[in-house]
């Protein structure tokens, strides 16, 4: 018979686990969007804490102190491309945000993130500091909110709102010079790994080599004369049946190989020009 130590000791660990397994609702919810202005997808994650009677900026909140920027963790935002805050430039990545609110505009500082906990940017200097203008508002709103409103196809407005206050921050991206970067290259035409990529891909599926053969010299036309390119041209050359030419490219692709070190494609050259000069 177990001892009533052993009994106690087992209810007890039951209810340790059963504890465990019961979620109740978060005093400051965690939220997460991601909003796209112009080409670039930026994500902000944070906590809303909530007003709850409090008196929030000056009281809660003290100006001119640095702030977590919402509650519990550090808030994070991430910019896929390089973005402009409040005319402040800000290369693509994650970033840490915190915030001090002072009455008429706040310091909002992007740090590199690094960890979750905010504390740890305090000492460090941001990657960027930008100057949001805040306004007061004749209606509270209860809960902490960032959000990305006032879109255009170079331009948002980063809006922070909490109790009476809202704060805004301009976003502009470069979307117009990276449509014309994407127009100037499609217009340009295949680059040379397309066509070396088109070609090894009718080569693989043995498919129309005429044509694997004339994108594959066009690559190399290009500036992509490597020992690799050499190598899929001899393959080429070998599946027309031109196994003359195809011995040529592949001691090309041999002496390239052989110089850049490559011990594979010495060993693969060496076996085709073997096997090709039996044919």
């Amino acid at each position: 018979m177990k001892s009533l130590f052993q009994i106690a000791f087992l209810v007890c660990a039951t209810c340790v686990v059963s504890f465990g397994q019961i979620k109740t609702p978060a005093a400051s919810p965690a939220c997460k969007m991601t909003q796209t202005v112009g080409l670039t997808d930026v994500t902000i994650e944070y906590s809303r804490p909530s007003v709850k009677g409090r008196t929030i900026f000056g009281d809660l909140v003290p100006y001119d102190k640095i702030w977590r920027f919402g509650a519990n963790q550090a808030t994070k935002m991430s910019f896929s491309t390089d973005v402009n805050l409040g005319g402040q430039d800000l290369e693509k990545g994650t970033y840490a945000v915190l915030a001090t609110p002072s009455k008429g505009s706040w310091n909002i500082m992007f740090y590199p993130f690094e960890a979750s906990g905010f504390g740890g940017y305090v000492e460090k200097t941001p990657a960027a500091t930008a100057v949001a203008k805040t306004v007061s508002m004749n209606q509270s709103v209860e809960s902490f909110m960032i959000t990305i409103d006032n879109l255009r196809d170079n331009s948002a407005d980063l809006i922070i709102i909490w109790d009476k206050t809202m704060a805004m921050l301009p976003i502009k991206v470069n979307a117009r010079d990276m449509v014309q970067a994407n127009i100037d290259k499609v217009m340009a035409g295949p680059s040379a790994g397309d066509f070396y990529n088109a070609a090894g891909f009718y080569l693989n599926e043995g498919k129309n080599l005429d044509k694997a053969l004339e994108w594959m010299n066009k690559s190399i036309e290009m500036g992509n004369d490597r020992f690799w390119t050499q190598r899929r041209k001899s393959e080429i050359l070998a599946g027309l049946g031109k196994y003359r030419e195809a011995i040529a490219a592949a001691k090309v692709s041999l002496k390239m190989a052989t110089e850049a070190g490559n011990n594979d494609y010495v060993k693969i050259n060496n076996n085709n020009i073997a096997k090709w000069t039996k044919m």
